[in-house]
């Protein structure tokens, strides 16, 4: 045994010696190529003399990174977080500076700009040679991870099993890959865009891709809302108003995003998802987690506080992982420039302008906040969390601007593909056994938008109707993005929506929103949901105008006389009620497009006019009433048919699904499992089992596999996640276009059934990796 341990501290001896060797050469090089940066006294001298100095500043300056950085990035916690990223430069120039005063002799020195360089350099080379030496050596590689295993186990208490701890029941990840359609991950697995993907489908006791289906609001606000706290009711798009408020609410505002969470779970008398030892890491809402990383909801509840910004601290208390991600960012900022360059100079259509700050979001989406999330899932897997739910918002971003199918979609996808792998890889060593599950909220439909076609936008097109001014020239309508809202609270920043949550438009004025080739119209001055009668009255030409506009598929409106009707071209008018797909304005949708107009029609909140946009089955292409030409939020294409990439071991999710529908329900409210559609548009379906309809149909899959997993979840606190006492009531299923209410039949593994197994109380496990617990690289 001691023969073993000194092997072992004789490894770890030579690999500090070999990065301190290296760091040394490189502090020698940098001396030689910058004029400002100097290891010698003034008089000069000796290659010995000035090799010592070199080697005492790396090693000066290792020691700083180790024990001073982690200390400062705590401290700068309260600074916002695209500024702490900023300041990574500069507080690794100063530790540089720091440690050329401690030469002897004062033989280092440096002029300020110079040392951010150096500092810089120095970092980057010391991980790189630090990532290699793990690479190169597999058993030092699984000691390191074995020895963050120990740590934690001890922490918590636990003994050590036989079998190292991988014993227990295994946790589960659940990775959503924000806006990638199931069309495009196949396709992109066969083109070998993303390998890893490609080998978890090749893999015949691997994984199994599978397609579901959004509600009519296929967007991150109603879908992510919908799986991770059960109900998305009355969420009718990204954005939409509330008269009796006189409120925009924005899916993506702090604000909206954490009362909406409170709605949700109200309605369901559930924290969520991962209530049970859970994080949730870069999404919308918590999920009812205790453990949150750029969680937008929480914004607002933490305002500036250090909690709102904690998982950039696990990140960024490695030097070499700051200045690597900031590396990465500028270079992402300069691919963004020349990739737009390009379109312009080869003139691609659709095109839209990505100028201003825009490049600047997308390095912050495809480089800050998945190196940050991807870097909070790999510290829970290490602290063996049972369930983590993370958000990789990159695709989405560049898509909304580049296109779904784009090249520069796809190579986001390639470097998507590498994080997973990654994940995958610390799967092995994690402390216990790990589930990964790969989904998404939404796909994304191409096409010109609308303003891009007709050359106005749905709001000139509403006030022309109305027989109100419309400007010379189309206005842009401003795009929804989620990684643009993140960017604005990351630098304490009001998010757009808020200012027009509180300027709302003038009593006479119609206010118009827009989420992808959905539109929503409402007139604030009509108390309640506007009926077409009145409408007809004040603005006849109103709703004739929008439903024989090209650009425009079908209208929803309320009748006095006839309930909720759609309107489409060659005055088609269908009341809600007698809707069937593949007939009458919305023959060209699909499978379900019938049943998700009727349940939005249900909304309190919906809004007078329901507009979705024109869509072409033979294309695939939609027009979005914003500056996007790859859009989501309303029904056409891709957008409404998102994916479940899941491990075989686990059931599958129309038997999970099939499962917990219950059993006595009218027989005029199917069940949301719909027959799988046929070709694009078609209406018709190709077989008798389709995919899962419904955000909320997908929380009652993934609630299913955690109860497989761990067996049934049981609160650690009895008090609910906003403080409430909890109400032992089942989720309640209910079929399309009905609210569903707090009461219902109760189903497998919910309170009041017997459980598929033992009752277990799981433990909280510790805490994210401390500062001297950071992950090694990638591992190849």
């Amino acid at each position: 045994m001691s023969d073993r341990r000194w092997r072992k501290a004789g490894g770890t001896l030579i690999r500090v010696i070999s990065v301190w060797a290296v760091s040394t050469l490189t502090m020698l090089a940098l001396a030689g190529i910058l004029p400002d940066f100097q290891l010698q006294a003034d008089d000069g001298d000796t290659v010995t003399r000035t090799a010592f100095t070199a080697a005492w500043g790396a090693g000066a300056f290792g020691l700083l990174s180790a024990l001073v950085w982690p200390v400062l990035v705590r401290a700068l916690l309260i600074v916002p977080a695209l500024v702490l990223g900023a300041l990574v430069f500069f507080l690794n120039g100063s530790l540089l500076l720091i440690a050329l005063r401690l030469i002897p002799d004062g033989r280092g020195d440096a002029n300020p700009e110079t040392a951010v360089v150096v500092a810089a350099v120095m970092s980057a080379v010391a991980s790189a040679t630090s990532t290699a030496l793990a690479v190169r050596d597999d058993d030092a590689y699984r000691r390191r991870l074995s020895r963050l295993a120990d740590r934690r186990r001890r922490r918590s208490g636990m003994p050590r099993s036989a079998d190292g701890g991988r014993g227990g029941p295994p946790g589960i990840v659940f990775v959503q890959l924000d806006g990638v359609g199931h069309d495009v991950l196949e396709r992109a697995a066969a083109d070998g865009i993303m390998p890893t993907v490609a080998g978890l489908l090749a893999d015949e006791a691997g994984h199994r891709l599978t397609p579901w289906t959004t509600d009519w609001s296929s967007q991150t606000g109603a879908s992510q809302l919908g799986i991770l706290h059960g109900s998305n009711f009355d969420v009718p798009a990204f954005r939409w108003f509330e008269k009796e408020t006189g409120t925009v609410m924005v899916s993506s505002r702090p604000a909206s995003a954490l009362e909406l969470q409170r709605r949700a779970i109200a309605r369901t008398h559930e924290g969520g998802l991962l209530t049970v030892d859970g994080a949730s890491r870069g999404n919308l809402f918590s999920g009812g987690a205790e453990e949150l990383a750029l969680v937008l909801s929480m914004a607002a509840r933490l305002g500036k506080g250090r909690g709102s910004r904690a998982g950039y601290f696990a990140y960024f208390s490695d030097p070499a992982n700051a200045v690597r991600t900031a590396l990465s960012f500028v270079a992402e900022v300069v691919r963004e420039i020349g990739q737009s360059v390009r379109a312009r100079v080869r003139k691609e259509s659709p095109r839209v302008k990505r100028g201003g700050l825009y490049p600047f979001i997308r390095a912050f989406a495809t480089v800050v906040e998945r190196d940050v999330v991807v870097a909070a899932v790999i510290g829970d897997m290490f602290a063996g969390r049972t369930a983590v739910y993370a958000d990789l918002v990159a695709y989405d971003e560049v898509a909304h601007h580049s296109g779904p199918h784009s090249r520069d979609a796809g190579k986001v996808l390639t470097r998507l593909d590498r994080s997973l792998g990654l994940i995958l890889k610390i799967a092995d060593h994690t402390p216990r056994a790990y589930r990964i599950v790969l989904l998404s909220d939404h796909g994304q439909s191409p096409g010109e938008t609308f303003a891009g076609r007709y050359g106005l936008t749905l709001k000139d097109l509403v006030r022309a109707g109305c027989g109100l001014p419309v400007p010379r020239r189309a206005q842009r309508t401003r795009s929804a993005s989620e990684a643009r809202d993140a960017v604005r609270i990351a630098l304490h920043r009001p998010v757009v929506g808020e200012q027009e949550a509180h300027h709302p438009a003038k009593a006479s004025d119609p206010v118009v929103l827009a989420s992808g080739n959905l539109g929503l119209l409402s007139f604030p001055d009509i108390e309640g949901r506007a009926s077409r009668e009145q409408l007809d009255r004040r603005y006849p030409a109103l709703l004739g105008t929008l439903a024989a506009h090209p650009g425009i598929g079908f209208l929803l409106v309320r009748s006095q006389k006839h309930g909720s009707v759609v309107l489409g071209r060659g005055g088609a008018e269908i009341p809600v009620a007698d809707l069937r797909d593949g007939d009458g304005p919305i023959a060209a949708f699909g499978t379900g497009a019938a049943d998700a107009v009727r349940r939005t029609d249900g909304f309190p909140h919906v809004a007078d006019v329901m507009v979705n946009s024109m869509y072409d089955p033979g294309s695939g292409s939609v027009h979005a009433f914003e500056e996007q030409i790859g859009s989501h939020g309303g029904l056409g294409g891709e957008q409404s048919r998102p994916f479940l990439l899941w491990p075989r071991t686990l059931t599958d999710p129309l038997d999970a699904v099939a499962a917990d529908t219950p059993r006595d329900t009218a027989s005029d409210a199917p069940a949301r499992v719909v027959p799988a559609p046929g070709p694009a548009g078609s209406g018709a379906p190709a077989g008798p089992a389709g995919p899962v309809v419904g955000a909320e149909a997908v929380h009652r899959v993934l609630a299913r596999w955690l109860r497989e997993l761990s067996g049934p979840q049981v609160p650690l606190r009895q008090e609910g996640f906003t403080g409430a006492d909890r109400v032992d009531e089942p989720f309640a299923g209910g079929p399309a276009g009905e609210p569903l209410g707090p009461a219902g039949p109760e189903s497998p593994g919910r309170p009041g059934e017997a459980a598929e197994g033992p009752v277990r109380v799981l433990r909280p496990l510790p805490s994210v990796p401390d500062p001297g617990d950071t992950v090694p690289g990638a591992r190849g």
